[in-house]
């Protein structure tokens, strides 16, 4: 088990777990090791529900919910979503049976995977990649001006915050959940990091889009670190799809389905990106109550993009900061990934197969 990665959301997923790991068959764990219960056997689903962000990273749920693809693609499978703020609340969600699928940042479905023993979820596609920045007030002009400062990112354990602390570690600073430190990291929620940055109440924040751009442009802040800088090629997963392994198991073939859909729904954003923005800015709008102003979309728009590749190899990286952080015990990430119907859907659409990197079924 990792340890407590933060004392609200781990604890909450601790007690739901028992149900969880009692609710899973020896079938629901053989589909995540042998490939999506060989292939796409199994009758349809009569319901899917599916969680996300209303983020710019989760442009791919976005397009595919508001344009239609993800029903045409299920047919008579009934779609119901449900909005999160932070990943961790969407993967307990997940383990305690109220999601079937989602899509999520990589360390998140890490710490889910882990906390679950293996057994609670498979990642069977990526989303997103890149997207994150470091952005701090104009006084800060560099690494050394951050000791004694007030950070924030989304949540305990959430992509972002562990991208943070081990950057953070990697220059000296120690930091600890309970918020003290050479740097105080404070887990915020997006909507208000704007507020209190804009109030002068904290220093700076590492967040995905739209937020880093808002912060900018809006907050009148400024990029110290883009996540692209710190990963080989500048890719990085910043948000995936995972799939409870119970429904894996039983209805591969509506997990085909969506994946299918995700494949139309990229494609028509990368063909589309004038008319991508301004579905998505419509659709934050309405899922979130804010409208994004239009250059605030434009420049998260460039520091992004849609993929179905989660960037496997990554991951093991998520992982190694994770334990550099102290946030999660070293752990085996074998049967994390089940790309199998991800490449299936691929060849169907005449595009190459993506890689599990030897962390999974492809």
């Amino acid at each position: 088990m990792t340890r407590r990665i933060g004392m609200v959301a781990a604890a909450a997923m601790s007690v739901l777990l028992s149900a969880c790991v009692h609710a899973e068959t020896t079938a629901s764990v053989g589909a995540v090791q042998g490939g999506a219960a060989g292939g796409t056997a199994g009758a349809p689903a009569a319901s899917l529900r599916l969680g996300y962000f209303a983020n710019v990273t989760h442009t791919t749920a976005i397009v595919g919910v508001a344009g239609g693809y993800f029903a045409a693609k299920l047919g008579p499978t009934k779609l119901s979503t449900q909005i999160f703020s932070s990943g961790p609340d969407e993967m307990t969600a997940l383990l305690s049976g109220q999601l079937d699928a989602a899509y999520v940042g990589p360390s998140s479905a890490l710490n889910a995977f882990v906390e679950s023993h293996g057994r609670g979820l498979a990642i069977v596609a990526g989303a997103e990649d890149g997207g994150a920045e470091l952005v701090v007030s104009p006084r800060i002009t560099s690494v050394a001006e951050l000791r004694g400062r007030t950070i924030a990112d989304p949540q305990v354990g959430n992509t972002q915050d562990v991208a943070l602390r081990y950057w953070l570690g990697q220059h000296g600073y120690a930091t600890t959940v309970q918020g003290s430190g050479d740097v105080k990291v404070q887990p915020t929620d997006n909507a208000a990091t704007l507020t209190l940055f804009e109030n002068g109440r904290i220093d700076g924040a590492w967040v995905p889009e739209p937020w880093a751009s808002r912060l900018v442009l809006e907050g009148g802040g400024h990029v110290l670190v883009d996540e692209r800088t710190l990963w080989p090629g500048g890719d990085f997963a910043t948000t995936d799809l995972v799939v409870a392994t119970g429904y894996l198991a039983g209805h591969p073939q509506t997990v085909r389905a969506l994946i299918s859909a995700e494949i139309a729904a990229n494609a028509w954003v990368q063909a589309n990106p004038a008319a991508a923005q301004t579905l998505v800015n419509t659709q934050v709008a309405a899922l979130s109550g804010t409208p994004l102003k239009p250059a605030v979309i434009a420049r998260a728009w460039g520091r992004e993009s849609v993929t179905e590749d989660p960037v496997a190899g990554s991951l093991q990286t998520n992982l190694d900061h994770a334990v550099a952080d102290g946030l999660i015990k070293a752990s085996a990430l074998s049967g994390i990934f089940d790309l199998t119907l991800l490449n299936q859907a691929l060849a169907a659409a005449g595009q190459p197969a993506v890689s599990a990197d030897g962390l999974g079924a492809q």
